[in-house]
């Protein structure tokens, strides 16, 4: 009998659609709820920047750049034992513990009173945070076949831009609450309220979420045996075929590495994009002579999410029904590398937006495509520690895109060198991402995806 459960063809389609239907209802919106708390308190800082912070604190963009960036140092220290800590503990406990861990830290930055102050809860959010991205997309990966995970982790991503779309006028509405709160300024009363709801969602999570398909009563019988046998029976096929992969294994794999630095380049787009995009509105002001209002900003700060949201529903849906294909990954980062130097030619505040929109669309497409990608060589304590590693050598991108653009813009006057630092490294991730697809095309072909092998490292991606 196969993992599919007994039954007509017709009957196994049933329960297949059925139970992938209820994990998409019941467990994507609330982790991409944590989600979209976790991204917009790391990324509150830079809707607080141009609104008062950094004249506050006397902050120079380089210093600006530094203070965001240092997130990603207490990140990454702990990024991997934190995942194996979830390994181990569990989805649902450890989640939890990260949210309202984090949650503490981002309600101390209500209090910050110099430049000092804030590197050193920047740093300590980083560590509060450890772990819960790759956690996430482990968690999601141990619910759902190979086969449906482009889906459920397209609808995981869409939480990011929608972070944007939504976190950003109501970080411009809270700003706008001057002295409302205990006299507090507005961006440090943003602040809080920012912080307070990864307190309470982390509190829910332990209690709502399920470690695996067995512990799920909302799951019928047939449902929860489904996808444990699939679930099961994949990760029997993937241990066969790569053999035992040990955590050793994964740290030491070329197939990981690779992938980190194709990561790399992806986040450094985004979280250059994602601390400087309100400065460079800021600075429409003086270029096009423009005024906007605080919640003006935040909704044009928005604008280039809502199409990177439709454009990796879309694009993670064709991924789908093809199969992943090496250009699933390689356009979108050919389209960011060469759109994001474009926008500084831009001869008006809606051109920029626009190509700043192709920008996030091309990062935002690729990404979730991406994180398919991993659990298909690794399995249990390594395929957290691969996870946990990709996603820190990408973060180092978190750490250094906000500073070397603040310090390049310093140091050259304006975010034209910059914007073509990313670009380059953009780039990178295509070139990289076309090497892996095309290495080693003797060796065991990886997972099929809808009938299409799917390459990592030693086997080719379908073209």
């Amino acid at each position: 009998m196969d993992a599919r459960s007994p039954g007509t063809a017709a009957g196994q389609s049933a329960v297949e659609k059925s139970a992938i239907r209820k994990v998409a209802v019941r467990l994507v919106p609330f982790v991409a709820l944590m989600f979209f708390i976790n991204y917009l308190d790391r990324t509150a800082i830079g809707f607080a920047s141009p609104n008062g912070m950094n004249d506050d604190l006397a902050l120079s963009a380089a210093q600006f750049g530094f203070a965001s960036g240092v997130f990603f140092i207490g990140y990454i220290l702990l990024e991997v034992p934190s995942n194996l800590a979830l390994h181990r503990f569990g989805a649902r406990r450890w989640l939890a513990r990260i949210m309202v861990s984090w949650g503490i830290v981002a309600l101390l930055f209500t209090w910050v009173g110099n430049f000092e102050q804030l590197v050193v809860l920047r740093f300590l959010l980083g560590v509060a945070e450890a772990g819960f991205f790759p956690g996430a997309i482990l968690f999601l990966s141990l619910w759902v076949p190979a086969q449906h995970r482009s889906k459920i982790l397209a609808l995981f991503y869409l939480a990011q831009p929608l972070t944007t779309v939504i976190g950003a006028p109501l970080a411009g509405l809270l700003i706008q609450q001057e002295g409302v709160f205990f006299g507090l300024e507005g961006w440090r009363f943003m602040f809080f309220g920012v912080a307070i709801p990864a307190i309470i969602v982390g509190i829910i999570a332990w209690f709502y979420l399920k470690d695996s398909p067995r512990d799920a009563k909302w799951l019928t019988t047939e449902e929860r045996d489904w996808l444990t046998n699939a679930l099961e029976t994949e990760k029997a096929a993937t241990s066969k075929q790569s053999g035992h992969v040990s955590i050793r294994h994964a740290f030491s794999s070329g197939r990981v590495w690779t992938l980190s630095f194709i990561y790399f380049g992806f986040i450094y787009g985004l979280y250059a994009l994602a601390f400087f995009l309100p400065t460079i509105i800021e600075g429409f002001q003086s270029e096009f002579g423009t005024e906007f209002d605080v919640f003006q900003k935040g909704l044009i700060t928005a604008v280039p999410y809502v199409p990177a949201a439709i454009a990796l529903y879309f694009w993670s849906r064709d991924a789908t029904r093809r199969g992943l294909k090496t250009w699933h990954i390689v356009i979108p980062a050919l389209v960011g590398a060469a759109s994001i130097p474009l926008a500084l030619f831009a001869g008006s505040p809606a051109l920029t937006i626009a190509i700043i929109a192709i920008t996030a669309m091309a990062i935002f497409s690729a990404l979730p495509n991406f994180w398919t990608l991993p659990t298909r060589f690794l399995t249990g304590a390594a395929a957290a520690a691969g996870i946990a590693l990709i996603n820190t050598v990408g973060n180092l991108a978190g750490f250094s895109a906000p500073y070397l653009t603040g310090a390049i813009a310093d140091w050259t006057g304006g975010f034209e060198v910059p914007m073509f630092v990313v670009g380059f490294f953009m780039l990178l991730s295509a070139i990289l991402m076309l090497v892996l697809s095309r290495r080693g095309t003797t060796g065991n072909a990886g997972p099929a995806v809808d009938g299409h092998e799917v390459a990592v490292g030693t086997a080719p991606i379908g073209h």
